[in-house]
């Protein structure tokens, strides 16, 4: 894609024009020396750099990566600035694995790439200021190296709270700046297609090949400045079979609780990484090993037992278990259904104490108790509307499906979640057992039979299960009044 060296110099040699077409449109800083010539002092300094080592030792070439990624740094490069392709994507290749996305990291100013880029660019982020370049659906996350927040000259550049979080962090500053700012050393790699080059500062490399996971800087700090990096690491191991270092491993417990300061929609967002990436059980243990599902789902963790073995924690890891298996299978995953198991017995558990104390039929008692539930979870993870709802419908269902007479069986199969709710009923039968059995039965076979024997099903149930007869009273006559003699 990028040609010959010369090929290359003779295109940057063209930036200083491009650069005054969009100079209008940014504060952009020109280099002291041209494009072509700073691109080869480059050059010359990674050859002495031991940071910097070919990528055909480890079989990388730019050919493996996204096109639209290889145009991103391509065009930043013509333009005179630094730009690589950075982070999960290379650690990816590394360990053989195919790469989701693909990221790049610049010394160009999300402005500047914008102003590069123009209606392809957009600007997203105040806390963390991104550029997001768009082809179509595919989308290319340009991040600008950062420097030390201890740097900024204002708090229009970094902002940290009383616990040490950063509130705002748009600190610029170089790529071994920038390395230093990564989380985790395997995270911390840099690739150039230019010159096939990878730039590895923190034996990011070496760490892969020990399985190790290991946070750059001091971990309290590291984990102050963003609580997520805790969930981060849970997942990293569950995802790469790695072991996490003891000293990034062992402040993580006592500072779990830095999660509740993290915006719940964040909260939702990290949530879905971690649990709908085909590891979700094994990322649960882990989550409950260091404390850290309880800050996720607290209105959970009352149903914890010692042995783990509460219907509630029954039915998280028989939830967890499908969607892992149903990932592996290529096949859709809700996270609606996901949580609507998660919260099943909670449920079910204020349902029966609204119908006991406050005399509520079963209806009434259902959307009572789903409003406190889902309000108990948003306070944590806010998930949106179209979650809720669809977690609602899962849960009523449970209702109408123990409706099997007359027209009802039909209606109730005729729900667009139909199958999600039929799904919740036989997760229930494995945990439950008893006539939850017989209904997950029953309705299995309904579902696989013709007109006739759904009739004859309906009509077995009507015999087993007929309905009351309504009694009938005759009214009193009226005595007429005696009339005086």
């Amino acid at each position: 894609m990028f040609g010959k060296k010369k090929k290359v110099q003779s295109q940057n040699e063209n930036a200083p024009k491009q650069a005054a077409q969009t100079k209008a449109h940014s504060r952009r800083v020109e280099p002291s020396t041209s494009p072509s010539r700073a691109n080869k002092k480059i050059e010359r300094s990674h050859r002495n750099d031991k940071s910097v080592i070919k990528a055909s030792n480890f079989g990388i070439h730019p050919r493996m990566f996204s096109r639209n990624a290889l145009s991103v740094v391509e065009k930043l490069q013509r333009q005179g600035f630094e730009a690589y392709i950075v982070g999960g994507s290379i650690r990816d290749m590394l360990l053989g694995k195919n790469p989701k996305d693909f990221d790049v990291a610049t010394n160009a100013r999300p402005e500047q790439v914008q102003a590069i880029f123009q209606r392809q660019c957009r600007l997203v982020g105040r806390r963390f200021r991104l550029a997001h370049i768009m082809f179509g659906r595919d989308i290319i996350e340009v991040a600008t190296f950062r420097a030390n927040h201890s740097d900024a000259r204002s708090e229009q550049q970094a902002k940290q709270n009383n616990e040490g979080m950063l509130l705002r962090d748009n600190v610029y500053g170089t790529i071994e700046q920038d390395a230093k700012r990564r989380d985790f050393t395997v995270n911390a790699l840099y690739y150039n297609p230019q010159n096939n080059t990878l730039r590895d500062y923190f034996n990011g490399i070496e760490d892969l090949k020990a399985g190790k996971l290991r946070l750059i800087g001091d971990p309290v700090t590291r984990y102050q400045e963003d609580p997520v990096r805790m969930l981060r690491s849970i997942r990293f191991i569950a995802k790469l079979d790695m072991f996490l270092e003891k000293p990034s491993e062992a402040p993580i417990r006592e500072l779990a609780h830095l999660l509740k300061n993290i915006p719940p929609a964040r909260l939702f967002d990290e949530s879905l990484k971690l649990l709908q990436a085909g590891y979700g059980v094994k990322t649960y243990r882990l989550l409950r090993q260091y404390g850290l599902f309880e800050q996720l789902f607290p209105s959970l963790s009352t149903y914890f037992t010692p042995k783990e073995d509460s219907f509630a924690e029954r039915m998280i890891i028989t939830a967890l278990t499908s969607t892992d298996e149903r990932i592996a299978d290529k096949l859709r995953i809700n996270p609606a259904f996901l949580f609507a198991a998660f919260f099943w017995y909670p449920l079910r558990e204020k349902v029966e104490n609204l119908k006991n104390e406050g005399g509520l039929n079963n209806h009434d008692a259902y959307a009572l108790a789903g409003n406190e539930v889902l309000d108990l979870f948003c306070r944590a993870i806010a998930a949106p509307r179209r979650h809720t709802a669809v977690m609602r419908d899962i849960w009523f269902l449970q209702l109408q499906l123990l409706k099997r007479t007359g027209s009802a069986p039909m209606r109730v199969m005729e729900h667009p979640k139909f199958r999600a709710a039929f799904d919740l009923l036989v997760m229930r039968a494995e945990i439950e057992g008893g006539e939850t059995v017989e209904l997950a039965k029953w309705w299995h076979e309904y579902q696989f039979s013709n007109g006739d024997q759904r009739q004859q099903l309906v009509q077995e149930q009507q015999r087993l299960h007929p309905k009351p007869k309504k009694k009938y009273f005759r009214p009193r006559k009226r005595r007429k009044p005696r009339t005086a003699e």
